[in-house]
């Protein structure tokens, strides 16, 4: 026979357990725009707790955590974590630091999409036509022109390494303005999209795809006429929002979700990433021919609708699966 005190106390172990402990390392400026109140609120109330990281102290005196989010720069670091899974090899690490780091080059990122090599599904998927440049900006229209690659082009620095100067892009109209960049960057053909770039949010196995304003396209008078290099505005802020704006629905038409639940689950495998997004475009006059532009680790989820749901809901994942080791 159980006395009500021995039940009560049966309960509260169990209430007890029905935890997931998120330890997050981010900068104040991510926490700010990722541990939103209203998202505080839901995980709580589905038992999951969010603990600020002391990157100051010992990660093994800390915790103890399920779960470690994280998105923090610099060799020192990545060496924590990586020591830490060795010796915590039960919790999660969302997501390993070496394929983080690996789509902070924009080269190689972009090199993952060009190896798929993905049939004719639902739409084709591609890259621009790019190359790198390390060095001597007095040689980049050479090289430029024996590479091939045509004009505009838009220019991007090779890393991205949270600064803002690693953010700012640049749209070249002229041969002699190449001369003037500054290496190590990417130059990448633009291509015409009808003013309209697809934000491809991966979180887990879900996706979700919001429109977003971009460049207009680029007609061959304005190309013959416009000398220079232009800054290249940015687009993630959610002030650029194109849903729910009058389009042309040829241009708004959101692209097929096989295609994106195809090319999502490939990269997922091949970056070894279960957070990032994806910058989509559709060629301007076509209907299935998209360009992946760029990826991005960890991005703004604040700005992405239900984010809140659809983020609890991929840490409910993982206390599903602690439970299920647990019971077997």
């Amino acid at each position: 026979m159980m006395l009500k005190g021995e039940n009560f106390d049966a309960e509260g172990k169990e209430e007890e357990e029905q935890k997931l402990v998120v330890g997050y390392a981010l900068t104040l400026k991510k926490k700010k725009s990722f541990l939103q109140p209203e998202f505080e609120r839901l995980a709580c109330k589905n038992g999951i707790s969010f603990v600020a990281i002391d990157v100051n102290r010992p990660l093994s005196d800390q915790g103890p955590f399920d779960i470690i989010l994280h998105k923090l720069l610099g060799k020192e670091w990545t060496d924590i974590v990586k020591d830490y899974r060795q010796t915590h090899p039960e919790v999660v690490i969302i997501d390993p630091p070496d394929a983080i780091q690996h789509v902070y080059n924009r080269h190689s990122m972009l090199q993952d999409v060009v190896n798929l090599n993905l049939p004719d599904f639902h739409g084709r998927v591609g890259v621009p036509r790019q190359m790198v440049i390390m060095k001597d900006p007095l040689s980049i229209p050479d090289e430029v022109a024996k590479a091939g690659l045509k004009l505009p082009l838009v220019a991007k620095p090779l890393l991205v390494d949270g600064s803002a100067k690693s953010h700012e892009l640049f749209l070249l109209f002229d041969w002699s303005s190449l001369s003037e960049l500054e290496p190590p960057l990417v130059l990448q053909e633009f291509v015409n999209h009808g003013g309209i770039l697809f934000k491809i949010y991966i979180i887990g196995d879900t996706i979700k795809v919001v429109r977003r304003f971009s460049l207009p396209n680029v007609t061959k008078c304005q190309l013959a006429k416009v000398p220079g290099i232009f800054p290249f505005p940015r687009v993630s802020s959610a002030a650029a929002s194109a849903d729910g704006a009058d389009l042309d629905p040829h241009i708004a038409e959101l692209p097929p979700l096989p295609l994106l639940e195809r090319l999502s689950k490939e990269l997922r495998h091949r970056l070894g990433l279960r957070l990032f997004n994806i910058d989509m475009i559709r060629e301007h006059g076509t209907t299935d021919i998209f360009y992946v532009i760029d990826i991005n680790y960890f991005p703004g989820y604040g700005k992405m609708p239900d984010y809140e749901v659809i983020f609890t809901d991929f840490l409910l994942t993982f206390m599903k699966s602690k439970y299920r080791k647990l019971v077997n």
